[in-house]
């Protein structure tokens, strides 16, 4: 079982539909798309002399090369590293170095900044996908498809680290395939010459739906701009026919307030499948109203991609259920193909209506962490992905997500972790305590607020801690606000209440 063989398939029963679409043009049929990613996996064998199991990164914008370079590495029996190209430097090291990746493809845009990690050990490349090189690589004779077991690996997917340190969650064949066929059943219907725009980070949730699309023979459209923009995506939308895209809750609200939905063409959309943050009642109900019922939604993590939970557009559309806006609260029902439940602290299953965390089994499930055996046994202890989320389960089985256990900040769409940015801070010499938490924000869904005590008679101000940051850390992680305290609430333990700095900022907020 490879799954590249979506790829090969597609290539003889969908020879001339579109295969990858650059804005409104098509960029490669799937009988191109197919032949292309054929000579790239040979290249990276005999070229390269890569064998089954090494890893390739993907350092890459949005762009079409995203498509052919994924099924190549599959093709070829290796395994994809995709990195948020937003990263900061830092981050992109840690990930090249603790993945192993032997090359490192990267568009124009981002080939300066990896440019200096050449020296890396084990890096053997880094190569531009406009350049060259890259197009050399196309003159390969193609390879036959290489043959691997459904529990090999296939993607390493780097989570944001609850630690500081992001961890790499093994994805196997299997896991991809079953994600694949899920999406079939929970969440859309996928017609030939369809098309999935890829409004979203391709290294993420958007990415992982090219594979349904792929299989049903829909064209992978990717935005000209390269980004998120609600004038293009309307444009896209009546250029192209069938179209469903992923997108963050906050996505979702930024294209229906836009300017340019009063009066687009929408009658070729099909499905906004968002997830990947909260979805406020209210927002989701304007949303209906602008686009029509055309949402779906998915809950998933990087551990068990996209598939622990759905709320199709018919859920959606259920307005006359007594408990309609509980349901549209909700996160949804299990996906087909796993099994959901919420536990205590001691993994014993609590009945409906009781609070607990999320656990998952099933074949999309992770392998476990890459190089983390202590963590891999955590995360998976009992057979079950325990995913940190805290949520209740109603007597019909839907889910709602009540809190984030590990206190994770999603702003745009965008995972961020507190210890990462409070490690960052503490650098400061000035510095002796932080602590980062989300505050409600109308467009981003929260913003990152930083509570900060500064050593006695020190000087310390905001432009220098962000400084500091933007020196380690990316920049949709730095911290929007800056609070200074003299102290930080704790319990009787020393742990930081973080509970108390929200209410903090909600009564702060309330009295402006």
């Amino acid at each position: 079982m490879n799954i590249a063989n979506l790829l090969v398939r597609a290539g003889r029963i969908y020879p001339d539909l579109t295969g990858v679409a650059l804005g409104p043009q098509r960029w490669a049929s799937y009988r191109e798309l197919a032949e292309r990613a054929a000579c790239l996996a040979a290249a990276l064998r005999a070229r390269f002399k890569l064998a089954p199991g090494d890893r390739i990164a993907l350092t890459l914008t949005n762009c079409p090369q995203y498509v052919e370079l994924m099924f190549a590495a599959w093709h070829a029996g290796l395994i994809v590293v995709p990195v948020n190209a937003k990263l900061h430097p830092r981050e992109f090291h840690y990930i090249l170095e603790h993945s192993g990746a032997r090359l490192c493809f990267v568009t124009i845009g981002l080939a300066s900044t990896i440019a200096p990690l050449a020296a890396l050990p084990g890096l053997d490349a880094i190569i531009d996908v406009e350049s060259r090189e890259y197009s050399e690589l196309l003159r390969t004779e193609p390879l036959e498809i290489v043959h691997r077991s459904p529990d090999d690996i296939a993607w390493l997917f780097y989570t944001s680290g609850t630690t500081g340190r992001p961890k790499g969650a093994m994805l196997t064949h299997r896991n991809l395939l079953a994600m694949t066929t899920s999406y079939f059943i929970d969440v859309d219907t996928v017609a030939p010459g369809d098309a999935i725009l890829h409004a979203a980070p391709m290294s993420h949730g958007s990415g992982a739906y090219i594979l349904p699309n792929v299989a049903a023979g829909a064209a992978q459209v990717i935005p000209e701009s390269g980004h998120f923009d609600p004038a293009e995506i309307f444009a896209l939308i009546a250029a192209h026919r069938g179209v469903s895209f992923f997108a963050a809750p906050t996505m979702v609200k930024r294209l229906v307030e836009s300017t340019s939905a009063s009066h687009a063409d929408t009658a070729h959309l099909k499905t906004i499948v968002y997830g990947g943050g909260p979805m406020y009642v209210q927002d989701c109900k304007h949303a209906m109203e602008v686009l029509g019922n055309r949402l779906a939604q998915i809950y998933g993590q990087g551990e068990c991609p996209m598939t622990i939970t759905a709320l199709s557009k018919a859920r959606h559309a259920q307005r006359s259920h007594p408990r309609y806006l509980e349901r549209l609260g909700s996160v949804g029902t299990a996906h087909t193909v796993v099994e959901v439940r919420v536990a205590d602290r001691d993994d014993r299953s609590l009945p409906a209506g009781e609070t607990g965390e999320v656990l998952v089994r099933g074949d999309p499930v992770m392998r476990g962490y890459w190089q983390d055996a202590e963590a891999s046994a955590h995360a998976l202890r009992g057979g079950w992905l325990h995913t940190g989320d805290v949520g209740v389960l109603d007597q019909d089985g839907f889910l709602t997500l009540k809190d984030r256990s590990k206190d994770l900040i999603i702003s745009g769409g965008a995972n961020i972790y507190p210890r990462e940015v409070e490690e960052t801070l503490l650098l400061h010499p000035a510095v002796t305590e932080a602590s980062v938490v989300g505050a409600p924000h109308a467009e981003w869904g929260e913003e990152v607020v930083a509570f900060v005590v500064r050593r006695p008679d020190a000087w310390l101000d905001e432009a220098a801690l962000d400084a500091l940051c933007l020196e380690y850390i990316a920049r949709f992680k730095r911290p929007k606000r800056y609070v200074f305290v003299d102290a930080l609430p704790k319990n009787n333990y020393g742990k930081v209440l973080k509970s108390v700095l929200r209410e903090q900022l909600s009564r702060s907020q309330a009295q402006q």
